[in-house]
């Protein structure tokens, strides 16, 4: 198909009812798209919430069986986060680099991102939220299941928001993803004037993911998947998945911490 056949990109929301700590979540997806009446297509994308997910998995922590730590408590005065909330982001995390009002900034699984995943957002009274434990092995495993039941090959996107360095509001990010390159290598291409290209690479699994979220919203929207069909995603379902960088050698870490 050329350029000028290729169809415009299309996202439809998938309503859920309440997911609840260990669901099912491939029925919930099988009903989200019954109750849409859409059917997913060869080479569609399906977004999933991480907290959705997550939620189905277990990853559901009551704060009342909390007892923080000298750490933890120690934040709760710095940065008034609940110390229970505190202790759990200290046992994820990778690394701990400070913190900012209610948020500490952590490295978990090679991500830069806030409280090592953990969120109160969504979650029942008195609870939070853990990323799912392996979210491209879940990516996998909804990916097989929407080919057992429909017959279709797609991706999968484990979504996740977050806020972008000195921008207000959130994003989509990608933690987990199957079926498709999260990450595209454009080195070697030439831009409109012949010039070749040399460090640019697409996070289309990323871009997915934040189209997805307009769709899937932030608070009470009751749509924890999306369905995204004529996406240009290069299908493969052996991508290794979402593919990050050491800190060293990101270029935002790399100067903030020279300029230290």
């Amino acid at each position: 198909m050329s350029e000028s056949q290729k169809q415009p990109l299309e996202i439809f929301g998938l309503k859920s009812d309440l997911i609840h700590p260990g669901d099912d979540i491939f029925s919930k997806i099988k009903a989200a798209f019954q109750n849409a009446s859409v059917l997913p297509q060869e080479h569609d994308i399906l977004a999933v919430a991480e907290s959705a997910l997550a939620t189905a998995e277990n990853r559901v922590i009551c704060l009342s069986d909390i007892r923080p730590g000298l750490q933890a408590l120690e934040y709760e005065k710095l940065y008034q986060i609940d110390a229970r909330e505190a202790e759990l982001v200290i046992r994820e995390a990778d690394a701990v680099f400070g913190g900012v009002f209610g948020v500490l900034l952590t490295l978990k699984d090679g991500l830069l991102c806030p409280n090592a995943g953990i969120d109160n957002s969504n979650a029942p009274d008195d609870c939070v939220i853990f990323y799912p434990e392996n979210p491209t092995k879940s990516a996998q495993k909804i990916m097989n299941f929407v080919f057992e039941e429909f017959g279709v090959h797609i991706g999968v996107i484990i979504a996740d928001s977050r806020t972008q360095p000195l921008r207000l509001g959130c994003t989509g990010v990608a933690i987990g993803a199957a079926g498709f390159l999260a990450t595209v290598d454009k080195r070697g291409d030439t831009d409109l004037f012949g010039r070749p290209l040399t460090v640019t690479r697409v996070a289309v699994a990323d871009n997915l993911a934040s189209a997805a979220e307009a769709v899937m919203g932030e608070s009470n929207e009751s749509t924890p998947f999306a369905l995204i069909r004529n996406a240009n995603a290069v299908f493969d379902p052996d991508a290794a998945g979402i593919v990050t960088i050491p800190p060293d050698e990101c270029m935002y870490w790399s100067v903030l911490k020279k300029s230290e």
